[in-house]
Formats: C-alpha cells, sequence, structure tokens
C-alpha cells in the first residue's frame, strides 16, 4: 500500500505543448524575478526542453509573431531568467497610473525597507525579508515604482536581483550622498546587530 500511495503523490501533467504554456503564464503571473528554464521546468513539472521551446512560443505570441497583436508586456530574458516584464514604450504610462494611485506618504513597512537597502545596499529581495522577518515584495514593489529604489544588477550565481537606492531618495532626503545618513548602530536595539559595522556603497 505505502508503494501505491508514493506513485501517486505526484500528479501526472499533461506534456502537451499548449498545456505546458499555460502551466508556465501561470507560474510567469506570479514571480517577481527572473527564473531560469531549470527552475521554471521544476515549477510546471515539464522537461527543459519542453519548457524551452514554450517559452519561444509565447515570446513569440506576446510580440506579435503568430497573427495576434502585440501585447504590452514581454516575456525577456535578464540574467539568465525569465519573467515579464512592461514594454520599453508603456514605461511612462505605467508609471503615472502606479504613482497616481499611490498614497503620498510611505507606509512603515515601506520606510522600514527603504531604511535596509539605504544602508545595505546593493540587497537582494531575500536579505531584506530576512533581516525584517517579513515578505517584502508588495513593499519592494512600491519602493520601485515610486522610483526610490532601482535594479542594480542580478547575482550570476543565484539569479536574485540585488536592488539599490536613487537619486530621487537623495532629494527626498535633501542630502547630496549616501555617506550624509547617520551611522546605523545607535539607532538600532540589540536585536539588529546584522547592520553594526556596515558600509554604505
Amino acid at each position: 500500500m505505502t508503494d501505491d500511495l508514493t506513485e501517486t503523490e505526484a500528479p501526472q501533467r499533461s506534456q502537451a505543448p499548449a498545456d505546458v504554456a499555460r502551466r508556465l503564464e501561470a507560474i510567469l503571473m506570479v514571480i517577481d524575478e527572473p527564473h531560469s528554464l531549470v527552475a521554471l521546468a521544476a515549477a510546471v513539472g515539464s522537461p527543459v526542453p519542453a519548457v524551452r521551446q514554450a517559452v519561444e512560443e509565447l515570446v513569440a505570441d506576446y510580440d506579435g509573431e503568430r497573427a495576434g497583436p502585440r501585447r504590452g508586456f514581454e516575456l525577456r530574458e535578464v540574467g539568465g531568467g525569465w519573467r515579464f516584464y512592461v514594454r520599453d514604450d508603456h514605461d511612462d504610462l505605467v508609471s503615472e497610473f502606479v504613482n497616481g494611485q499611490a498614497p503620498s506618504r510611505l507606509s512603515q513597512a515601506a520606510l522600514e525597507t527603504l531604511a535596509v537597502i539605504a544602508y545595505k545596499q546593493p540587497v537582494s529581495r531575500s536579505q531584506v525579508a530576512s533581516i525584517r522577518a517579513v515578505n517584502v515584495d508588495s513593499v519592494v514593489r512600491t519602493l520601485l515604482a515610486r522610483g526610490l529604489i532601482t535594479e542594480a544588477f542580478t547575482d550570476p550565481e543565484t539569479g536574485a536581483l540585488n536592488y539599490r537606492t536613487t537619486d530621487a531618495l537623495l532629494g527626498h532626503l535633501g542630502i547630496n550622498s549616501l555617506d550624509e545618513l547617520p551611522p546605523i548602530s545607535p539607532l538600532l536595539d540589540d536585536g539588529s546587530a546584522g547592520f553594526e559595522g556596515e558600509t554604505i556603497r
């Protein structure tokens, strides 16, 4: 009986190209950082060659090469991983919309996340989440939309995006350089020793 249960634990997913593409789209809709073909293949339960073919088909579809319209978003490879991005010609439109929807003041969670990035940069989303002990995905998206942080680079080993602050933050703070930020140690309690000795880049 144990063998029977083991055999039925993993669902058998269709490997038809259309089904692989649909599962791939579902995963791509919810990821915030580029994922490699290997990671995507594991997520959708399909061989890497099938996922590679599905990615190529989706790229062509979104680019309007399959008799359909060219979409306002694209599936782009960045740093060895794939993710949805707004097309460059719609950046201004999306930025205006997001900024128009955003409140004039940052939430406490956003301020705390911004402080972590300012003092630890360049830093990945997972590192920020580890320091704050909460999920920071939505907060990072807010800070990106407000132009206070930007993507610095993609770690070649982990594929994780690293973030840094922008000149816009300096303008909001009224300083010329991050070197003008106060030393972090006196502002932290004993539970935040992970920041001790960190320098600003």
